[in-house]
């Protein structure tokens, strides 16, 4: 199964963007978005897929968090 997960994006260098997700700095193909620092990204396979509004950002953060629990 694949999953996407989102992050905010906190550098743009061209095409790349490091994005922060849960901790983890990932560096993300930014061709498909129109996204600014600060963004939140839906982002999936190293690339982002979508930009996000906050909410469902942290909707996504509470969803993996209550994963997160289950798991131990």
């Amino acid at each position: 199964m694949c999953i996407a997960v989102s992050g905010q994006l906190t550098e743009i260098n061209g095409r790349l963007g490091n994005v922060n997700i849960r901790g983890n700095i990932l560096s993300v193909d930014l061709g498909i978005v129109d996204a600014k620092i600060g963004d939140y990204l839906l982002v999936h396979a190293g690339c982002a897929l979508s930009v996000l509004p906050r909410d469902e950002h942290e909707e996504l953060e509470a969803l993996f968090a209550e994963l997160d629990g289950d798991a131990e």
